[in-house]
């Protein structure tokens, strides 16, 4: 990219411009770690724009939103950052508007419910990156050997084949991955399919509805308690060990995302997959989970920032990152090109979701903050001496100061 300095005489000064990116890891090795991904992207981008470097780090799912956070906060905000949450910075005006960015065309291309959740008092700021939804999960062999004919419908029947699978050996009948990596996703979706969520209808916070209460109850005395969930207590439980606990066929069931298949296949693993099951039946509400990319002003640099994401979110690399990780793309093109796809058939149960889920509040300055409160504390709620009632409320008092909190 070229500059040129108002009102000197003479011919434009090459400058060259560097981006840096945070991202996060989407891998489970150094085989396919994201960095690979970012490094052949940002290559091609670069023999394009001689002008323009861009300079990625990747930080694993556990540290990606404290490291922006800490970056931030010392004054040396990346340009770029593909993480969880946006809202908290855009209430700080600390980012470029979407519409500021992206060309019209890009921006027409984001699925109409992930562009709406990318809203901050109406304006977007939030740029959705990666997709998924979620399914149950369970191992055919070990539901065979436990002599279990029928898949769950509803939760007293999970906990049924849950019972059955312990008293046949099996090690987890059900992981309930409530650590830190991302407790919650698995909270929300444990809410949805109890009939209520994080937030009431008027958008309001309401962690400890009678709803959400019952739900949590039933999850620790009917499950955790009874010694349903593994030798791992669920607060110490990350999605990524119980995801490789399930392809090592220890696992009897578990909620999962479609990165999922493709480990379980790799190691042998026959599985079934099937609508979470709900209180009285089949979940009402499934839950969507998207990651964001978002631009800081810190460093100016729209124009380059601009052009980078138009590349980023072309559909040939919206496609690539979504098959390469098993995820759902996030534009209504690479959307329509995967479902008329043969090879991207197994992501049709996912696929098929996505329209109806429902995403966690993100576009509330305060989710942020929340969500890494719910990781925190979420997994108290169930364990030994927990106490359901008072971990939701904690919550609750939490997540109403952090959203009326001046910032």
């Amino acid at each position: 990219m070229t500059a040129t300095v108002a009102g000197c005489a003479g011919p434009a000064t090459a400058q060259e411009v560097t981006l840096r990116l945070v991202a996060a890891e989407y891998g489970d090795s150094a085989a396919n770690s994201s960095k690979k991904y970012w490094d052949a992207l940002v290559k091609k981008y670069e023999a394009d724009h001689p002008g323009v470097r861009v300079q990625v780090s990747v930080y694993s799912w556990n540290d990606v939103d404290r490291k922006v956070k800490e970056m931030v906060a010392a004054g040396k905000a990346p340009d770029l950052a593909q993480i969880g949450a946006y809202a908290d910075y855009a209430a700080r005006n600390q980012l470029y508007e979407t519409g500021q960015l992206l060309s019209i065309p890009v921006q027409a291309d984001f699925l109409p419910q992930l562009s709406e959740a990318g809203k901050v008092r109406r304006i977007a700021y939030g740029m959705p990156f990666a997709a998924s939804t979620r399914v149950l999960f369970y191992n055919k062999k070990l539901f065979a050997d436990a002599g279990i004919t029928d898949t769950p419908e509803t939760w007293n029947d999970l906990a049924e084949d849950a019972a059955a699978l312990k008293a046949n050996g099996v090690k987890t009948p059900f992981a309930l991955p409530l650590g830190p990596e991302e407790a919650q996703a698995e909270t929300m979706q444990w809410l949805l399919s109890g009939g209520a969520g994080y937030t009431a209808d008027a958008g309001s916070y309401k962690f400890d509805s009678d709803t959400n209460i019952e739900t949590f109850t039933w999850l620790k005395d009917e499950l955790v308690d009874k010694g349903l969930t593994g030798p791992t207590e669920p607060a110490k439980l990350n999605r990524a060990d119980a995801f490789t606990a399930f392809t090592r066929g220890e696992v009897g069931m578990l909620n999962g995302h479609p990165t999922l298949m493709k480990a379980a296949t790799e190691q042998g693993v026959e599985f079934g997959m099937v609508p979470l099951p709900g209180r009285d039946g089949p979940a009402h509400a499934n839950l969507a989970v998207a990651d964001w990319m978002m631009a800081f002003k810190q460093n100016g640099n729209r124009q380059e920032i601009g052009e980078f994401l138009d590349f980023v979110y072309s559909e040939k690399n919206v496609l690539d990152f979504s098959r390469q990780y098993d995820l759902l793309p996030v534009t209504t093109s690479a959307s329509e090109t995967m479902s008329a796809s043969e090879s991207d058939a197994d992501l049709t149960p996912f696929l098929d979701e996505l329209p109806q889920a429902e995403l966690p509040p993100v576009g509330k300055k305060s989710w942020a903050e929340v969500s890494a409160a719910v990781k925190e504390r979420i997994g108290k709620a169930v364990s030994e001496n927990g106490d359901p009632k008072a971990v939701l409320a904690g919550l609750q008092q939490l997540a109403v100061a952090a959203e009326t909190a001046d910032r």
